[in-house]
């Protein structure tokens, strides 16, 4: 099984060894290959999306079995392009059209949303005294996304100077049990719930 996974930047690169990880644990003996493709702050957006996927598909030296796309909700354009995951995810499915091995998801409302569940990390790794903000990571809203919730926080913290997506994600991650953010975040475990339905293995309730 080669699943290819679309998303928005190298930040979610980094993502891809945790993810990894943990399907490990969930597929032994049929780990499919994924492979992440990132573009420059935003995935492909209408007939360019279709054509990314329908490459991706007929790949002549290595088709993808399914491709999966993962949009932040917040883009920060204006006017918004997505008003809600339901309608990103609406969007990109009417953008590529009835392709059965096509999966659009979201981040709501931008990847950052998954690392916040990892909230003491972040205070020790930042010397940041500041309040997780909020129980729920995914309702982190459109004019203060999580993304500029990090910034804040590593920009004034006692041992950081600013926030790097792509170094300081992964150092976030490194030693967590993705099972957090998993339990945390409805939209994560709707992602991971795919890769295993894909692999004919059992979802996470």
């Amino acid at each position: 099984m080669r699943i290819a996974i679309i998303v928005e930047g190298k930040t979610e690169t980094a993502f891809k060894q945790k993810l990894n990880e943990f399907l490990q644990t969930k597929l032994p003996g049929k780990m499919p290959s994924l492979q992440f493709i990132p573009f420059n702050g935003r995935i492909p957006t209408e007939a360019k999306l279709k054509r990314v996927v329908e490459q991706l598909i007929k790949d002549r030296k290595r088709p993808a079995n399914a491709v999966i796309a993962i949009t932040d909700v917040y883009t920060g354009s204006a006017p918004p392009e997505f008003e809600t995951a339901d309608d990103a995810k609406r969007k990109m499915r009417e953008w590529v059209g009835k392709e059965e091995r096509f999966h659009p998801h979201v981040a709501l409302h931008d990847f950052e949303a998954w690392l916040l569940p990892y909230w003491s990390k972040i205070q020790k790794l930042t010397g940041s005294n500041k309040t997780v903000p909020g129980k729920n990571p995914e309702t982190v809203n459109h004019g203060n996304p999580p993304a500029y919730r990090l910034a804040d926080v590593y920009r004034t913290g006692s041992k950081t100077k600013s926030y790097k997506k792509t170094v300081d994600a992964g150092r976030i991650l490194e030693g967590e049990d993705l099972t957090v953010a998993i339990n945390a975040c409805s939209e994560l475990k709707s992602l991971v719930n795919t890769i295993l339905s894909l692999c004919k293995a059992e979802l996470i309730e």
